[in-house]
């Protein structure tokens, strides 16, 4: 009984530790002295207009936090409604179809009426004036496929569909405008289809590896490859201008936000917008250069001098080799390798603490592997699916990041303990036993130290697995090495990908090391 209450206490301090901690990052702020949170969705031409928001905020006298890289749509919105964020741009026909779940239509005007007035009354959040461009589907196949098969519209794709290997983004893969929308309004069912990182399409369909892509119209990647953007001849696509979404409450206590923001309605054509995103994209710009030239260039502020010395300092280390891309990159790196690290700390510290301690309980009861296969199916859910279920309640942020990570480390450290303790070397419990110690006193003096190889190994796996699955934070906003990785997918930017891969891979090894170390200090001189 005691050994249970001792489990039990511990379980409950490392909850009160861990609630304590993350909730610790959540500083109040006064309304008119707290940050504007400026948040975009992980691909490039979001970043490159979140990066255009939160600059022209600055220069309007705003303190700007920003949030790059969020999920799609339903990981994004969630998080303005709820107030984790307060600005992300967004495209009117994902509000109708996705956020809405509207019927489609095809009249511009009409849609953004319809997505103002229903976003506003439904969830308190305001689209600004479109920016002036349209970013909608532009369906694409290679030019030589295209002239060898007569393919000019969608209908024509449709009729030789059934051979076709198709990459699409995740989205379009489910989205009601998406490939569910090519089926029924054309009859499209391709062969194959692969769910493609936005970028990595492109390359994908000029190796011939997939056959037609879910290209945008304002992609800079669609001048780089010879490619045919196809005709919806039906309309299966709604309007998709790009627009400013505000929180409802930023807009009416804040009302400098909308008016700063309002100054690039109507300023971006498509001409314009594809042409910063091949510099981002093609040219390997990094976003916030290209956002401070673009809004110079626009007038809007008046540091052209000094963003056409960013453009050339970006495109130096664009030609320079991964070991001066990372020294470029060290203070970031640095920064972002701590932010990983206090991540695995804080989750692995509560992880130990409540999984030793079930563990410890469970080991002397029948449903220990009832219980322990229950805490196992949280391993089953993917990591951005639990982050996603927690954004209601948790936000975005380090809380969400922490709880799942803590999760997730569970039951390696269940299940170990389990093992260990229940597999002690019988002659030495049933030794201690005859010399009259009590249960209590067998099991930390006998059991545990017999098992601490076993709990140990279960709480490298946990570590190094905790270390890998960090980078998933960078989906809400938790930051940590997944940052650059995030960016690089959607950027198809090789280096970036590595320069938060390639740290995560150091630092798990560095804490396997270290548990290592502490695991030969635990175990007992006869188990070494």
């Amino acid at each position: 009984m005691r050994r249970r209450e001792l489990a039990r206490t511990v379980a409950t301090a490392a909850l009160m530790t861990v609630v304590a901690l993350t909730a610790a990052t959540v500083v109040a702020q006064a309304p008119d002295a707290r940050p504007i949170v400026v948040g975009s969705k992980p691909f490039g031409e979001s970043y490159l207009l979140a990066e255009m928001f939160a600059q022209l905020l600055e220069a309007r006298g705003f303190v700007v936090t920003r949030r790059p890289g969020l999920g799609a749509t339903e990981v994004a919105f969630p998080a303005l409604a709820s107030g984790a964020i307060d600005v992300f741009p967004e495209y009117t026909g994902t509000g109708l179809l996705v956020i809405l779940k509207a019927p489609r239509q095809s009249d511009r005007a009409a849609v953004f009426e319809t997505v103002s007035r229903e976003t506003l009354r439904r969830f308190d959040v305001r689209w600004l004036p479109p920016l002036g461009f349209e970013n909608t589907y532009a369906m694409s196949v290679r030019t030589e496929m295209a002239t060898r098969l007569g393919l000019r519209t969608l209908s024509d794709v449709a009729k030789v569909g059934g051979t076709l290997r198709a990459g699409f983004t995740a989205d379009f893969i489910g989205l009601p405008d998406g490939l569910p929308g090519l089926r029924a309004t054309y009859g499209l069912a391709p062969r194959e289809v692969h769910a493609l990182a936005p970028a990595l399409k492109y390359r994908a369909l000029a190796a011939g590896d997939v056959d037609i892509i879910d290209a945008y119209s304002t992609d800079g990647l669609l001048d780089r490859y010879p490619l045919t953007v196809l005709e919806d001849d039906r309309h299966v696509f709604p309007p998709y201008d790009a627009a400013a979404l505000v929180r409802g409450a930023v807009a009416r206590e804040r009302p400098g936000v909308v008016a700063a923001l309002t100054e690039l309605s109507g300023r971006l054509d498509v001409v314009r917008m594809r042409r910063l995103n091949a510099r981002l994209e093609v040219e390997g710009e990094p976003a916030a250069s290209v956002a401070r030239t673009a809004l110079a260039d626009l007038g809007l502020v008046t540091d052209a001098a000094a963003a056409a010395t960013a453009g050339a300092d970006s495109g130096r280390a664009r030609s320079s080799g991964f070991v001066d891309y990372l020294w470029a990159r060290r203070q970031t790196i640095l920064a972002l390798s701590a932010r990983h690290l206090w991540l695995t700390t804080v989750s692995m510290l509560a992880a130990i603490a409540v999984g030793v301690g079930l563990g410890l309980t469970l080991s002397r009861t029948r449903a220990a592997e009832a219980v322990t296969r229950g805490v196992g199916l949280l391993q089953t859910v993917p990591g951005i699916a639990l982050l996603a279920f927690m954004l209601p309640a948790l936000g975005i942020g380090i809380v969400p990041s922490i709880v799942a990570l803590f999760l997730y480390s569970l039951y390696p450290i269940v299940r170990a303990t389990v093992t260990g303790v229940r597999q002690a070397d019988p002659q030495a419990v049933d030794a201690a036993t005859a010399l009259g110690m009590t249960p209590r006193q067998v099991l930390w003096w006998v059991r545990v130290p017999l098992a601490m190889p076993v709990l140990m190994a279960g709480i490298r796996t946990a570590a190094v697995t905790n270390v890998g699955t960090a980078t998933l934070a960078a989906f809400v906003g938790g930051g940590g090495l997944g940052d650059p990785i995030v960016a690089g997918l959607a950027l198809a930017d090789t280096r970036m990908i590595l320069s938060g891969a390639v740290p995560a891979a150091v630092l798990a090894a560095m804490v396997d090391l270290g548990l290592a170390g502490v695991q030969k200090w635990l175990t007992p001189i006869a188990l070494r």
